[in-house]
This record gives structure tokens, sequence and C-alpha cells, in this order.
């Protein structure tokens, strides 16, 4: 006797399924707020997609000033009020149109998207052409110079690299090409001496037992965005572990604050709500670029679902509020669950902040630049504690953020060597006058400059109410009114 069995769709079978009945719709509308242009996002819901629409927006330079999250019902509808770095309302049809399909292409798990716009659009954040060395060690002074001198002597051409660092520890992820063959580093054995130097370099400054990585990647169809390698890269390396303490407060929800508190401080309160089978997630940080970005991407690493979510700001404070289940449905109800949470909220609002010196270099790209620069800042007693830097078109451009390793102010003395040395451009900025701008601020061939930018923070001076409103089943027009009491969450920062 033959038994038949049947096999259900699987999932990636039905969510096709689903897309071609309704497929996604996304509407820009310039007329309903004054100030800013609506994106409204109507399409069946994955795992993952929030974050994938935050992206495409945060990778064109645009600033989400407040958003409204729907998702429950495997279905969502998101609305992004966004303005270009200016302040202005997003205008260009044929910018208008990527959006349109790029959001649309992340939906569907594809990156190709057919469009001409009259600027490069395309994804700064994921290389699909290079070869990529991602490391995590412990922090210390020049240790970038260290690295980058090892790949200058391998003839290896660095056409991009971010380095965070976070809580005594380092991570970076460098793009990299054969400086003689023009392509990515892929003979198994010239990978292989590549990446044992760089053990030795790393190795040599650790004592035993203590954590470090290295890996070199192959290029691949499809990369993880950058910026959200280093969180996890970060993660893995567990620099979370020392940004909180956490306790109850005495309505037993978990409340987690900096071990100082202050007025910068991160707050993250965890609560359940019953009757919904939610647990409600709120972070209080200070407003700062890409703070949306950063903490979604934390929420979906941790395999959490978003089924609703408000963001806003308050004289500078940024408020967001989260209502998430586990992806396999499940609340936040052990203290360890909570804890870990709240360990990695905390970890992934500080890891892009940076209160040292902000040097933006442009010249012209050579091999081995990165190596020289990097020497510069190293032997006139700088360290970097964060740094973004790549090619556009002949020129190398680069934001670095350094401290002076004893402890002392950068000098006027200080700068004026680094800049002689270094050549080209160097716009010098304190830590209170990050622009919005990803480019940098000089990119004319004049002779090398300084100059001081003493321009205020991007908050704006407004004073908003925090909304208050319950979440549920809502109509396009109700999110519209809502969300037109939100303050910025700035989701834009320099760019290398």
């Amino acid at each position: 006797m033959e038994i038949a069995v049947y096999k259900p769709y699987g999932d990636h079978e039905f969510q096709s399924l689903i897309e071609r009945i309704h497929p996604p719709r996304v509407c820009i509308d310039n007329d309903t707020c004054r100030n800013c242009t609506i994106v409204k996002v109507d399409s069946a819901n994955k795992h993952g997609i929030l974050l994938e629409m935050v992206q495409v927006l945060t990778d064109l330079d645009l600033l989400i000033l407040r958003s409204y999250i729907c998702s429950d019902g495997g279905w969502l509808m998101d609305v992004f009020h966004v303005t270009d770095q200016l302040g202005n309302k997003i205008t260009d049809e044929s910018l208008i149109h990527y959006i349109e399909q790029a959001i649309c292409a992340s939906r569907r798990g594809s990156r190709e998207v057919q469009t001409c716009v009259g600027r490069n659009v395309r994804p700064r954040h994921v290389s699909m052409e290079h070869t990529a060395m991602e490391m995590t060690a412990t922090d210390r002074p020049g240790l970038m110079s260290e690295i980058s001198a090892v790949l200058a002597g391998l003839g290896c051409h660095i056409s991009g690299a971010v380095a965070w660092t976070h809580n005594k520890r380092a991570a970076c992820i460098v793009y990299m090409e054969d400086d003689l063959k023009h392509g990515p580093i892929m003979d198994p054995y010239r990978v292989a001496q590549i990446q044992a130097q760089l053990e030795n370099v790393v190795e040599a400054h650790h004592y035993e037992g203590e954590r470090w990585s290295v890996r070199l990647a192959a290029p691949a169809a499809s990369q993880t965005h950058t910026e959200r390698r280093l969180h996890q890269l970060m993660a893995a390396d567990r620099d979370y572990e020392q940004c909180c303490s956490c306790g109850y407060d005495s309505s037993g929800d978990d409340v987690a604050h900096r071990q100082k508190k202050g007025s910068n401080s991160t707050e993250v309160k965890i609560e359940n709500c019953k009757e919904k089978g939610y647990s409600i997630v709120t972070v209080r940080s200070m407003d700062r670029p890409k703070l949306l970005f950063d903490t979604i991407c934390t929420l979906t690493d941790l395999q959490y679902v978003v089924f609703h979510a408000s963001i806003s700001s308050f004289e500078s404070i940024a408020f967001q509020e989260y209502y998430v289940r586990h992806k396999n449905g499940w609340t936040l109800d052990s203290e360890s669950e909570r804890r870990r949470m709240i360990q990695n909220l905390m970890a992934a609002t500080e890891r892009r902040v940076s209160h040292e010196l902000r040097l933006d270099v442009t010249t012209q790209n050579r091999v081995g630049l990165l190596a020289d620069v990097t020497r510069v800042f190293r032997e006139n007693g700088l360290s970097i504690s964060r740094t973004e830097v790549g090619v556009q078109g002949e020129q190398a451009v680069g934001t670095f953020y350094v401290k002076d390793t004893s402890g002392q102010a950068v000098t006027s003395e200080t700068l004026e060597i680094v800049r002689r040395e270094i050549g080209g451009t160097v716009l010098v900025a304190n830590k209170s006058s990050e622009r919005p701008s990803s480019q940098p601020t000089n990119l004319s061939n004049t002779s090398p400059s300084i100059s001081t930018s003493t321009s205020s923070s991007r908050s704006n001076g407004k004073q908003d109410n925090k909304p208050g409103f319950s979440l549920g089943s809502m109509f396009w027009s109700q999110l519209e009114w809502l969300s037109s009491n939100f303050r910025p969450i700035k989701s834009q920062d320099s760019k290398w």
C-alpha cells in the first residue's frame, strides 16, 4: 500500500505567490506635508524588510525625519518623512523613480535596479567587486596604520575601509584589490599569504587568550551591508558586555542605564503587553545620524520582528518605541533575554558616536595612500577612533575621528603638520560641527588648506511633545496625521 505525501508550499513559494497577487506599492507624496516628502510603503511583510527599506533611504543620504511602522497580520504599512541633506523635499524625478524601484527590489531580495540618476546612487556600503578583510581586535593606537602598511607592502590597493571602536574593542572592514591585476584577489596562495601577515600584526599586540580575528572574504553576488556587518562583527566580539548595568524599577519593568547616569545617557526599557502578546522596547538616547538604522539592525540580527513602531525626538533626545516578538513568536520573558537585548541596543546606539576631532581629507588617490595618512596620524601622536574612506573617481576621500594619545587636546600646530604632510584638502571640524553632507566640504583642486567649522548641531529648534497614541489597525490618513507631530531621527552621516 502506497501512502501519498503532500508537502506544503515553502516559504519562498508562498511569498512569491503573495507578491504576484499583491505586488509592493511605494507612494512618494510631495503634496501632503509642507516641509518634507512622505514615502509610504504598502507590501506583504517579511523578516528584515524594514531594515532594507531604511537602508535604501540612508544610502541615498536622505534624512528620515519621522516614521511610523505598522506590519501586523503579515502586511506592512510604513510611513517615512524624509528630506535631502539641506532639508528640502525630494523633487528630482529620477531620484524618486530610483527610490520606488530600490524599495521594491529590496522587497524581492534583489539589488538590481534599472534606473538612471544624475549622480551615483549605487549602495556605497556594499562592495561586490573587491576582496574584503574583516578584523576585530583590542583597540590600540596605530593599529589601522600597521594594517594598511602591511596591505600596501603586499601590493593590495585599498578601495574603501570603515572602522569603529567601542568599549576598547575595534572592528574594521577593508575592501581591496590586486594592484597589478586591478581586480579582486582570488589566488588561494596569495590570500593565505595576506591573511597570515595580517594575523601576525594583530596577534603581536595581544596577550594570550585575548579575543581577535582576521578573515578574508572573496567577492560575492550578495554581500551584507558594510555598516550592518560592522554591527555584527562587534556583537560577535561581545563589545556590548560593558554597556550597562541592568535592574528592575518599582513597577517590575526592566530599565537599563549607563554606569554613570547623565543627560547623554542611553536608556532602554522593556515591558510586556500581555493582552496583545508583544514586548514593548523603548529606547531613549541622544538624537544622532543613522540612529534608526543602527537600532533596527540590532533588532533584526537578534531575530526580532517589529510589528509596530513610532519614532520621534524632543529637544535633541530621540524616542523609539517598538512592539516586537521573536521571529519564532515569543516575547522577552526571561531576565537573560532582556539583559541581552538591553546591552545590544545600548551598544548599537554608542558604536557610531565619536567625541573626537573630525578630519575630512580629500587628495589624489594612489596605492598606499591610507598607509601614508594613518602613519602621519601615528607619528604625530594621534589615534583613530572611527574612520570611513573610499574613492570618487581619481580622488580619495575620507573622514577620520582622531584624538591625542596622551589625552590632551589636539593642538593647531599638530593639525598644521598633519595637513602639510598629507597634502590635498583637509577640513577640520570640532565634535559639534558634523555636517550632514556625505561629501567632503571642499573637493576643489586648489592648494592645500585647513579650516575650522563651528556650525551648530543638526537638531532643529522646534519643541514638540512626544506623540502618544495607541498602536493598531490604522488608515493612511491617520498615519499621516499622527506622524506630522514627530520630530527628526537623523539618519545621515558622513560617507566615504
